[in-house]
């Protein structure tokens, strides 16, 4: 989705930035902010420093609403891996070179997706 809408509007975004390689705004306003509070969330710590940088910028709305997106991507993402739900051929196909540029296989939970033999 981000690639989808960073090409709508003629923004050059670095996907490979969610990798964690480099601190990088990844051509996102507030990029390094959003990147640091998500890690935090997602590695289960306090987040208490970022929460509060993130703050700084956002507005109470927009802060709630990135909340929002990392809780319910977290939620759908471990919902589909648990239950094994396949990428579907479409999904497959639009999502090849995001998968690869990501490198997603390093992760144990890839040895879910299909692979055509």
């Amino acid at each position: 989705m981000l690639r989808v809408s960073s090409q709508m509007t003629g923004t050059a975004v670095d996907i490979t930035a969610v990798n964690g390689a480099q601190a990088t705004d990844a051509g996102i306003e507030h990029g390094a902010l959003l990147l640091a509070f998500t890690e935090a969330v997602m590695r289960g710590e306090p987040a208490t420093t970022e929460r509060e940088r993130l703050r700084a910028v956002l507005s109470p709305e927009r802060f709630v609403e990135v909340a929002a997106v990392i809780g319910s991507f977290n939620v759908v993402d471990r919902i589909a891996d648990a239950t094994g739900i396949p990428l579907d051929a479409a999904m497959m196909a639009m999502s090849q070179d995001v998968r690869t540029d990501l490198d997603l296989t390093r992760f144990a939970s890839s040895a879910n997706t299909f692979r055509e033999s």
